[in-house]
């Protein structure tokens, strides 16, 4: 028997010691939706690809996957656990936030619901400034005028929880916009801000059409209280944007990262998390080639890293039967 082979076996005996109570000939064909992000970002162009590969199967499965454009990581996790979506991609700071619970999210209430499917790719928290702005650390961000992102988004609340940890509000800038990812660089070629923050996997189609539209430099966040609050965050670790990237930034930019994860919840049919785990990574090439942000995924990376929730029961199977984790 092959490693699908096994994966696919070991799927049906956990259905059929389920199946007592579920009608044969329920869900004869599944409806999923996965919470992704604006058009321009890398969410949405992910979910594509994930629903993609699932629904070429969709004859054989009878699964039907739709990609939802949404306002970001804290969105869908709020979609996901009120049923709105099926799955949802979420930054990994954010995912282990809402597991463990946080004020920010529902009162401090943990989503002791949520599981984990697997990693993606690694975003970065990237700053990106007019070249006419005077900007060059992110502490020169202080009296500005900065978006930090549309509410609901995964940037603006990770730009919150660092502005909390260094002390600073909205009375830090002279003005804050709200604009979506898909916005924000047109708004600041335009002048109508000076800098802008927002978390994303590089390359990057808004970093690329900040450069190339008008000058405009990558802020590295590499001053000692930046790198503490880095330093005391489990969520986040230090990198780096390669250099020569983008047109005027020649240098690598000192940063933090996480990584992009894809999350449901408990209560999702085995079968549907099988079948979406498997069209991945039976055929991962095809989603590297989606987007060049996407070409560095491995598969023991995406199993093992960024997961605060436990594994989805069929996932956690599906990873053991292709030896991409433990038996025990």
């Amino acid at each position: 028997m092959n490693v699908i082979g096994k994966a696919t076996a070991l799927l049906a005996a956990m259905v059929i010691a389920t199946a007592g109570s579920t009608p044969q000939h329920a869900h004869a064909e599944d409806y999923i939706t996965i919470g992704t992000g604006s058009v321009s970002g890398l969410y949405y162009p992910l979910g594509t690809a994930i629903c993609r590969q699932l629904n070429k199967d969709r004859p054989r499965h009878g699964i039907r996957c739709t990609a939802e454009v949404s306002n970001g990581s804290v969105a869908n996790l709020q979609a996901l656990r009120d049923g709105r979506v099926d799955f949802a991609i979420v930054q990994s700071d954010w995912q282990a936030l809402a597991y463990e619970g946080t004020p920010s999210l529902w009162r401090g209430l943990p989503f002791s619901d949520m599981r984990a499917v697997f990693s993606m790719h690694e975003e970065i928290f990237t700053v990106v400034a007019r070249a006419d702005a005077g900007i060059s650390t992110f502490s020169d961000l202080r009296g500005m005028r900065v978006n930090i992102g549309n509410p609901g988004s995964g940037q603006r609340a990770t730009m919150l929880a660092l502005m909390n940890s260094l002390g600073w509000t909205f009375d830090s800038f002279s003005e804050v916009y709200e604009l979506s990812a898909a916005q924000q660089s047109a708004g600041l070629c335009a002048g109508e801000f000076d800098a802008m923050v927002f978390a994303v996997g590089h390359p990057s189609a808004s970093v690329e059409e900040a450069t190339t539209a008008c000058d405009s430099v990558l802020i590295p966040l590499d001053e000692p209280e930046i790198r503490a609050v880095i330093a005391g965050n489990k969520f986040f670790n230090f990198t780096q944007i390669p250099a020569n990237l983008y047109r005027g930034n020649p240098l690598p930019v000192k940063s933090f990262g996480f990584a992009a994860t894809l999350v449901t919840t408990r209560q999702k049919r085995l079968k549907v998390v099988h079948e979406l785990v498997r069209s991945v990574f039976s055929e991962l090439d095809m989603l590297r080639r989606a987007h060049p942000a996407f070409y560095q995924l491995k598969a023991p990376a995406m199993v093992g890293e960024y997961q605060a929730a436990p594994h989805h029961r069929a996932a956690r199977a599906y990873y053991r039967a292709e030896e991409l984790l433990p038996r025990n």
